[in-house]
């Protein structure tokens, strides 16, 4: 079953269940999901990987304005940010821990032979496309740049 059809059952799941914060997340799915297929130049299908990128793209988005409302006590805001992360992460890979990401990119670091942070460029185009949708692109490059500068 594609993303697609999972985020349409859920949606009408949610509608039944008047879950309102599964029903903005999900329409904002849908609806990110529709723009991208009918975008120009594409072929109308969306692969996995490019579905699991607009899932991230979603999250990121709401991670960034939870952020500022925190910033400026708006707590009934950031709360619906909260909620809609929780719905989108459920359709997202399961994502990896702090300890699985620097145990897998040690062993990237050791392969590719980086030694400073002058590597971290070599490392991260690997690491990247390794574990696109398993981790956040800011996080892998915290733990790189860690393990560089020892």
């Amino acid at each position: 079953m594609s993303l697609e059809q999972k985020i349409m059952t859920d949606l009408k799941a949610a509608m039944i269940a008047k879950d309102e914060a599964a029903l903005r997340s999900l329409r904002a799915v849908k609806a990110a999901i529709l723009l991208a297929k009918t975008s120009e130049g594409s072929t109308g299908e969306l692969k996995e990987e490019d579905e699991v990128k607009i899932l991230q793209k979603l999250v990121k988005q709401r991670k960034d304005s939870l952020e500022i409302f925190k910033q400026q006590n708006r707590e009934d805001l950031a709360k619906k940010e909260e909620e809609e992360i929780a719905v989108i992460e459920k359709f997202l890979p399961k994502q990896m821990t702090a300890e699985e990401l620097k145990t897998a990119i040690a062993a990237i670091i050791a392969n590719v032979g980086a030694s400073s942070p002058a590597d971290m460029g070599k490392v991260m185009g690997v690491a990247s496309k390794q574990f696109a949708g398993k981790a956040d692109g800011k996080t892998i490059s915290a733990v790189v740049k860690e393990l560089l500068s020892r």
